[in-house]
């Protein structure tokens, strides 16, 4: 079946890559190799734009070297969040009932891939855009286009679960649950060094 691969980048990256030695991930050998009997077409990448950190200046670097790798696979297309960072009041933890105490916290918040991913899911399955969608994540709230794809539009939707443990309500709504495993990342990754209208370009150092 002609299947669309809806990736989100988050989800996979704090579930399955950070702070392995995989994160220079090849996605379409992944689902090649976790999806055989599915003809992949088409590969959607749904995320935001890191900024630097005082702790790791190199972090915004890196990530757009990746993009670039990704830009390399025929057919994959990134859409883009944001990052929305604010000083909020929160309240400090074993505080005395009555002497709540409250401190000044930078909160930042990725916004709009959820939402992103849920709107091109959607839209495309009800344009005939593929036979099959398969969604990469373990985040319950995509369960209602899953859903919906599954239940209304009579299409296969599968997910693929970068967690240790997969979301019960994403299991009993999808037509198929497949783990990712480190065997499978292992085997999915890019060569070192790539090439693209650009020229060459290697994997940061640090990964």
């Amino acid at each position: 079946m002609l299947t669309s691969i809806y990736v989100d980048g988050f989800n996979l990256y704090y579930g399955a890559l950070k702070g392995t030695p995989y994160r220079w991930l090849n996605i379409d050998a992944l689902c090649r190799l976790l999806l055989p009997r599915f003809t992949v077409n088409r590969i959607k990448y749904f995320t935001a734009r890191v900024r630097a950190r005082r702790d790791d200046p190199g972090q915004a670097g890196r990530q757009e070297i990746y993009f670039r790798a990704l830009r390399t696979l025929p057919g994959l297309e990134i859409i883009f969040g944001h990052f929305l960072t604010n000083v909020v009041s929160m309240p400090m933890a074993g505080c005395e009932p009555g002497n709540q105490k409250y401190v000044n916290v930078i909160k930042t918040e990725e916004k709009g891939s959820d939402v992103n991913l849920a709107t091109h899911l959607l839209f495309d399955g009800f344009k005939g855009n593929y036979q099959a969608a398969v969604v990469i994540t373990n985040d319950s709230d995509l369960l209602e286009p899953i859903r919906i794809v599954k239940a209304e539009l009579n299409m296969v939707i599968g997910v693929m679960n970068p967690h240790a443990m997969p979301s019960r309500a994403l299991i009993k709504h999808a037509s198929f649950v497949k783990q990712i495993r480190r065997g499978v990342l292992s085997a999915s990754q890019f060569p070192s060094e790539l090439r693209d209208d650009k020229g060459a370009f290697r994997k940061p150092s640090t990964w």
